[in-house]
């Protein structure tokens, strides 16, 4: 059997019909109990509420019962016992059919003023594209909307808005629109000043006393002098001797950034997969695993022989290049497509990572790495991630809600 064609409504009239005025329960209720009267269908129906207001749209079919006349005045007695206001516009047809090109355009900002809210609406419309919706996905701890965007591509929409996005200080993050936004993901995180606050070499260079000379070694690493596997060694051998009960002693000394367990608590119950991939240990990263409920995790391993660190790591080298490797293979054990993977890191050894997930994330990264990333949060809160997914405050606050009950 077919599948059911939509109904055409192009050459149908049809009646737009506003309400608008103080919100009270019930309005939606009786504005169709209202129309029911004239026997007419539902074409189109949106409603918005804002700081106790509503705008109430119905674009429904000329009445099968009564002549539009009746259904006005109706409409306009029923309006005005509530203390609203009505308008009605006649037409044709259904609402004009979206541009080709869909995307989610979501702004973060700290405040989110009107200046930038401009800016950004301006810039979609030089793309060529169309705002159908707009959403207020959080009030806090930052200001968070989603623009709904036809008539453009995502890939010039996105390029377009990182410009502008930088220059006014704001986060914008554009995906395409569809049913993949709604499919389980794989997440995959780097750990050091992304999933926590510190460096973990630095933790354990502090109990070595030698916290100057790795700090020289990753200076030189930053000029280009040294590159990541080579400033690693040069870094872990001033561990030597180190006794091994240090490593408690860094486990209990990490911090995890705001919002990091907010954001991985909802991302597991949305089911999504988590994981992280550090330039960091093992020692720690197997920790923050079993703390955090992660599904994967992969770092060096710092080597211990007889209760001491030796100044050495032991396995395959996790640098830039492997960073990429683990979250292609990471996807493939999770069963995930690569274009469903996210990836959120902050420094130049995660650009592999960033550039081969399907959406990536430089949080508060240095600006080479904004530039490349796909998109950028610049707040100190990791769970911002989370609108940048389509999720809502609100949502959020319920899956908290749960984990304390």
């Amino acid at each position: 059997m077919s599948a059911p064609q939509p109904p055409e409504t192009a050459d149908v009239p049809t009646l737009l019909v506003k309400i608008f005025g103080k919100d009270r329960p019930g309005i939606t209720a009786g504005l169709f109990d209202t129309l029911a009267a004239f026997s007419v269908d539902v074409v189109d129906l949106e409603q918005v509420v804002t700081r106790g207001r509503i705008v109430l749209c119905a674009l429904v079919t000329e009445p099968a019962v009564g002549t539009e006349g009746e259904l006005r005045s109706t409409v306009h007695s029923w309006a005005e016992s509530l203390r609203m206001q009505a308008e009605i516009i006649s037409g044709i047809g259904d609402n004009r059919p979206r541009g080709m090109g869909r995307s989610h355009v979501t702004v973060l900002g700290h405040p989110l003023t009107a200046e930038s809210t401009a800016s950004i609406a301006a810039c979609i419309t030089a793309t060529g594209g169309n705002i159908d919706r707009i959403f207020r996905l959080a009030k806090y701890p930052v200001t968070a909307v989603e623009f709904a965007v036809s008539g453009t591509e995502t890939e010039p929409l996105r390029t377009a808005l990182a410009t502008e996005a930088a220059a006014l200080g704001v986060d914008v993050a554009v995906v395409s629109a569809g049913l993949h936004r709604r499919a389980q993901r794989l997440i995959v995180m780097d750990v050091d000043s992304t999933l926590i606050q510190d460096e973990v070499i630095e933790l354990f260079a502090a109990h070595a006393g030698c916290e100057d000379e790795v700090a020289a070694v990753t200076t030189a690493a930053m000029r280009g002098e040294l590159d990541f596997e080579q400033s690693l060694h040069a870094r872990v051998a001033l561990l030597e001797g180190l006794d091994a009960s240090v490593v408690d002693k860094v486990r209990s000394e990490v911090r995890l950034t705001p919002g990091a367990r907010t954001l991985i608590r909802t991302l597991k119950r949305l089911g999504y997969q988590v994981g992280v991939v550090s330039g960091g240990f093992t020692q720690v990263t197997d920790d923050l695993k079993d703390r955090l409920g992660l599904d994967f995790a992969h770092a060096n391993t710092l080597e211990i022989v007889d209760g001491k660190l030796t100044g050495r790591v032991t396995g395959e080298i996790v640098d830039r290049a492997g960073k990429a490797r683990l979250l292609r293979r990471f996807a493939a054990e999770a069963g995930v497509p690569l274009a469903q993977t996210v990836a959120i890191g902050d420094g130049a050894n995660d650009l592999d990572m960033l550039n081969a997930a399907g959406l990536g994330i430089a949080f508060n990264a240095k600006p080479l790495v904004r530039e490349a990333a796909h998109t950028a949060v610049n707040v100190p809160f990791l769970d911002t991630v989370l609108y940048l997914l389509g999720v809502t405050r609100e949502e959020v606050e319920e899956v908290e809600a749960a984990a304390e009950r």
